[in-house]
């Protein structure tokens, strides 16, 4: 099976003077920007996905299941990749669009846990009876895998008041594979998505609960120059805020699977990458995403 988590950056189908088109990759606080590119934009999206040739994609920022099917019925096509016959976009607690969303060639059982709440999960918190999470945790169950794909709290505007609210995310998290696999340590499972680490990691980091022993990073199998998912233009930062956290299980049943970060539609400003471009990418705009892809491959699964 061959794995892609891709945060799309803010997919969104709208209708204008009756015609439908996708918003581009772009922020809210850049909607002064060209929406001209913002097609061009959504043919990057759709190579991307045509160059990682996944049997299952993770995608985080999709606005609905109208997004989704626009997006995988009509763009991915047109870059060379049929259309996923399982497209799934539950709704998550973003109150922008910001939601999880699945493609898949095979079948998926999907779980959200959206309504999830800390005391559904036995965790304090200071607001108890409240969504814990801030889009979603969504289980996919597929040919013996299960895959929790998250989008956690960014740690903006204020860093310090994200930082326990991502930190609720990533104990929610791991309480609910502890409930769902009673022997985490020998299930089959990953946690793959946007978990929104700072790019200066706080002493704790605030997934701290998710990382090692209880999973192993399989990004660690990269050099460290080359976990780098993500350029924020306005700063001129590299982060890794996009995450593949296995079992260990997984990560021994398959110790050569190394990831591949695909930075092919990130801008040419992203200048720490240096291979190559999908045509048509511009020094800032069109781009695929502000995200690079991170593919995986777990072969005979």
């Amino acid at each position: 099976m061959r794995i892609l988590s891709f945060n799309i950056q803010n997919l969104r189908l709208r209708q204008g003077a009756g015609q439908p088109r996708l918003d581009g990759a772009r922020d809210r606080d850049e909607i002064g920007e060209a929406s001209a590119l913002d097609p061009a934009d959504r043919r990057l999206s759709a190579a991307l996905l045509a160059e990682a040739k996944a049997d299952l994609v993770l995608l985080q920022e999709v606005f609905d299941t109208d997004t989704l099917d626009w997006f995988n019925t009509r763009l991915l096509p047109a870059a060379g990749l049929p259309s996923y016959p399982h497209a799934h976009c539950p709704p998550g607690n973003d109150g922008r669009g910001l939601d999880l969303a699945v493609l898949s060639r095979q079948p998926v059982q999907l779980t959200s846990h959206a309504n999830v709440t800390p005391s559904d999960l036995g965790l304090e918190a200071p607001q108890p009876g409240l969504p814990v999470f801030r889009r979603d945790c969504l289980m996919v169950e597929t040919g013996g895998l299960t895959v929790f794909t998250c989008h956690f709290k960014a740690p903006y505007p204020d860093p310090d008041t994200a930082w326990p609210v991502r930190r609720a995310e990533a104990d929610a998290t791991r309480r609910i594979i502890e409930r769902h696999i009673p022997a985490p340590s020998q299930g089959l499972w990953l946690i793959a998505g946007d978990l929104n680490e700072p790019f200066e990691p706080d002493a704790e980091p605030a997934i701290q609960p998710l990382l090692p022993p209880f999973s192993t990073d399989l990004m660690a199998r990269l050099p460290e120059d080359e976990r780098w998912t993500y350029f924020d233009s306005h700063s001129g930062r590299y982060g890794q805020p996009d995450a593949l956290l296995a079992s260990p299980a997984l990560a021994a049943r398959w110790p050569d699977a190394i990831p591949q970060v695909l930075r092919a539609g990130l801008a040419y400003e992203a200048t720490r990458h240096r291979g190559a471009h999908l045509q048509g990418v511009g020094r800032h705009r069109p781009h695929a995403s502000d995200h690079a892809g991170v593919l995986l491959d777990l072969p005979g699964i």
